[in-house]
């Protein structure tokens, strides 16, 4: 675990570069900003630009080439990957475009995931709530490949939501779903959000959504305009 201060992620002079053979492409250009624990932050700009490569050296998935990545004042962009593993295991969940659900498993299961991993008590009851929270309960025992998409991103929200996390990233998270599905998304992710304090991230294409967090950057060209 990491120990808790005021500024929950600030990455100084972050780049991101990947050569192939003699190329060397330029993901990610000295890029700085922090965020305070409980800010929500929008990540903006045309697609390939560089929002999810970023979104995964936050998380603490990638590393950046250069620069520095801290969570609450600790380096996580010097660490290994099993290390950063470790500090991610209830720390962090993660909202994925594409729902990423267990798709062997039932509802219930993929939400007592985190909680499992992170031996946390009473993994079957707080999952129920949290299914419950996103209008799911009727749906426990059910596998994700019966379930609508819009279904399925609520399951993800509770799975995210439910070890009670210290951040929340958010890739697209309304990006697969159609406008009536994408605004319930939208609603339960900052509903949950607003009660659960966490710090939220999201990379969207959504002007709209994206003026409901309160800080946005955007970025061209693996930059971040000013």
């Amino acid at each position: 675990m990491v120990t808790k201060q005021t500024q929950a992620i600030s990455i100084e002079s972050v780049s991101k570069i990947i050569h192939n053979g003699t190329n060397k492409l330029d993901i990610l250009k000295n890029i700085s900003f922090r965020v305070e624990k409980g800010e929500s932050l929008a990540i903006l700009g045309p697609s390939g630009c560089g929002k999810s490569t970023l979104l995964n050296i936050l998380a603490g998935l990638d590393v950046p080439s250069s620069g520095i990545v801290r969570w609450y004042g600790k380096n996580i962009s010097i660490l290994g990957e099993e290390e950063r593993a470790k500090m991610r295991n209830g720390v962090l969940g993660f909202v994925f475009q594409d729902f990423n659900l267990v798709n062997h498993i039932t509802v219930l299961e993929n939400v007592m995931l985190p909680l499992e991993l992170a031996n946390l008590r009473n993994p079957k009851k707080v999952a129920l709530g949290f299914l419950k929270t996103v209008g799911l309960d009727d749906r426990v025992s059910h596998l994700p490949k019966t379930l609508s998409g819009g279904e399925k991103q609520r399951v993800a929200l509770a799975r995210a939501f439910v070890a009670n996390p210290d951040f929340i990233f958010a890739d697209e998270p309304t990006g697969s779903l159609d406008q009536n599905n994408g605004r319930v998304i939208e609603n339960l992710l900052f509903d949950i959000n607003e009660k659960s304090d966490t710090t939220l991230i999201v990379v969207t294409h959504d002007v709209r959504f994206a003026e409901r967090c309160s800080k946005r950057i955007k970025l061209t060209a693996g930059e971040v305009l000013t």
